[in-house]
């Protein structure tokens, strides 16, 4: 898989990008705050038109084109799989919202010049970012981590990308049912179709995410154990939000790990768990107005040589094991749909010692296309710039430059 064309108006901060990239390995250089960063997610945001980072579209459109009457950001790229060429088109549009001052975003899809749903993005194009934010999927709260895990699945399975939109519609239907319920708006017996409904859908979802982490892990231990020497063995726990729901010590669980392997249990028996555990909580599902098992709740962690790194791990030790994960996905994507995916690294190198940078730079230059940012060309070995395009970054704009 390869990008081709990129072109890009009113984009973070590019107001207008029109550039080609070549194969293989691409160096973005230039200081802070010129655009590098942002250059890497615009790419990433052609897999599915969503930002790991920001929930808000309204923010990837340029601070200036939001004075302007009619605000708006435009994607556009042409990138080949399997020698196919494919053009996708993302436009971010800025309306007016409900209140006075309020704008709120809408996109618009098209492939090929043809009109799609978002999620038929799904599949089209396959990338992997890492930014130094992406500690947060360690350091954060579990929604960090579901999200993290949601966009490297939907990039590799359609049907998981589509079963989370519907997931999310019947939550949302099914949490409004259970905030009317104890005002005698309607009776506790509708809460069946909708948990059918939700039972099916999340049994999918769960059985799925299982699978994923247990791949993942067995392709990110080996790069773990490269990057930490072979002092460290990493390990990926998956703790589905299906359990016992009732208080304890005055806090509700958000997850719970029974223990189980969840990528060796069955689909069906999932779905029996899920449907137990809405029926075991329906009267604090009342009282709270919010459905408490199922994926929305779900978690999962990184455990190094058996710690868990989201409360115990080192900011080193949790670089390392997102990094891993990352390079693990390159792999786990080129398995899944055949075609590896773009490789995006940001300021990478900058917190590795030197035999780290070589363990990450050996695992780089085998995928089709990366590009990677830096500030520092001394930071790579002057073989590795002989063989790579290089180019600055400063302002927005794009300049080919040397070795």
């Amino acid at each position: 898989m390869r990008l081709t064309n990129l072109s890009l108006t009113n984009f973070r901060n590019f107001v207008r990008l029109e550039t080609e990239f070549p194969p293989g390995v691409t160096l973005l250089v230039g200081s802070n705050a010129q655009g590098k960063t942002s250059l890497l997610e615009s790419i990433h945001y052609l897999t599915g038109a969503a930002n790991p980072h920001t929930r808000n579209d309204r923010n990837l459109v340029n601070f200036l084109a939001l004075q302007e009457q009619q605000p708006f950001a435009r994607l556009a790229a042409e990138v080949y799989r399997e020698e196919r060429l494919q053009r996708i088109e993302i436009r971010i549009l800025i309306d007016n919202g409900s209140s006075p001052g309020e704008l709120r975003a809408r996109k618009q899809v098209l492939l090929n010049g043809v009109k799609k749903r978002v999620r038929d993005l799904s599949g089209v194009f396959n990338a992997v970012l890492f930014v130094p934010q992406d500690l947060r999927v360690l350091e954060g709260p579990p929604s960090e981590r579901r999200r993290y895990l949601d966009v490297a699945l939907s990039q590799a399975d359609p049907v998981y990308a589509q079963n989370t939109t519907e997931y999310a519609k019947v939550l949302t239907q099914r949490n409004a049912l259970l905030k009317q319920i104890p005002e005698s708006y309607t009776n506790s017996d509708q809460l069946e179709f909708w948990d059918k409904q939700l039972v099916d859908l999340a049994a999918d979802l769960v059985r799925s995410r299982a699978l994923a982490l247990r791949e993942l892990q067995d392709l990110a231990s080996p790069f773990h154990q490269d990057l930490t020497r072979g002092e460290e063995t990493l390990r990926i726990e998956y703790s589905p939000a299906i359990g016992d729901a009732s208080p304890r010590d005055g806090q509700l669980p958000m997850s719970l790990n029974d223990g189980s392997d969840w990528a060796t249990i069955q689909r069906a028996e999932i779905r029996k768990r899920i449907l137990s555990a809405l029926e075991r909580s329906r009267q604090e599902e009342i009282a709270r107005g919010m459905t408490l098992s199922g994926p929305h709740r779900d978690d999962f962690a990184f455990l190094s040589n058996g710690v868990d790194l989201r409360t115990y791990g080192s900011r080193g030790q949790n670089r390392t094991a997102i990094l891993a994960a990352k390079l693990a996905e390159v792999d786990w994507l080129k398995q899944r749909s055949g075609a590896w995916p773009v490789l995006l690294l940001d300021e990478v190198l900058s917190e590795l010692d030197v035999e780290r940078r070589e363990a990450l730079l050996a695992c780089v230059v085998k995928v089709q296309q990366a590009l990677i940012t830096t500030t520092d060309l001394a930071m790579f070995k002057q073989e590795l710039l002989g063989q790579v395009a290089i180019w600055r970054v400063a302002s927005g704009s794009l300049t080919p430059m040397q070795p």
